[in-house]
């Protein structure tokens, strides 16, 4: 596995899969604990998350402020456009965003250790996402920042322009400045 930390925020990872493809399909490791380990990943999950999503559906910016979770993300099926937001007040890169395109075709993954928000756009008709988490989910520790703060900037690729489907809870997030962060 080829593992390269994000320019933007070191502390993100992006991992790339060796792919054995053949006439039958292809093979890869998507987690392989000895040697992500040796990249810094964490060698224990306690929780897999699988979320199915239709084209233009934006699920984030999440993130849990009691026991903040670690996520290891990729995309089984169809293709998305990932962002992770430094929430840590204490990083240098507080409010810091990276993003990327992780599919069913390029295999990426992305390492979002805890302390930041996370969110995806779905690009292709639909879309499989499944990641691994560092701790439970807690639902009375669960928060949102909200997808399209000015503040932040991120360049969502909204498809021809159109407002994404969100959940009532993401639509009504908070910017950063009134969100509650990490120390």
């Amino acid at each position: 596995m080829d593992v390269t930390p994000s320019q933007r925020i070191p502390d993100l990872l992006f991992i790339q899969p060796k792919v054995h493809p053949d006439r039958r399909g292809f093979f890869l490791e998507s987690w392989h604990q000895e040697r992500l380990a040796a990249q810094g990943l964490p060698s224990r999950f306690v929780q897999e998350n699988h979320s199915h999503s239709v084209k233009g559906v934006l699920r984030g910016l999440h993130y849990q402020l009691d026991k903040p979770q670690g996520k290891l993300v990729r995309v089984a099926a169809g293709e998305v456009f990932d962002v992770a937001v430094d929430l840590r007040r204490s990083s240098p890169t507080f409010g810091a965003w990276d993003i990327a395109t992780l599919s069913s075709e390029n295999h990426c993954q992305l390492w979002i250790p805890p302390g930041f928000a996370h969110g995806f756009y779905v690009m292709s008709e639909t879309a499989d996402v499944l990641y691994k988490c560092t701790e439970y989910y807690l639902p009375n520790a669960d928060r949102a920042l909200r997808w399209n703060d000015p503040g932040l900037g991120i360049p969502w690729p909204l498809i021809n322009g159109c407002p994404p489907i969100l959940s009532s809870k993401d639509a009504a997030a908070p910017g950063l400045d009134q969100a509650p962060t990490y120390p």
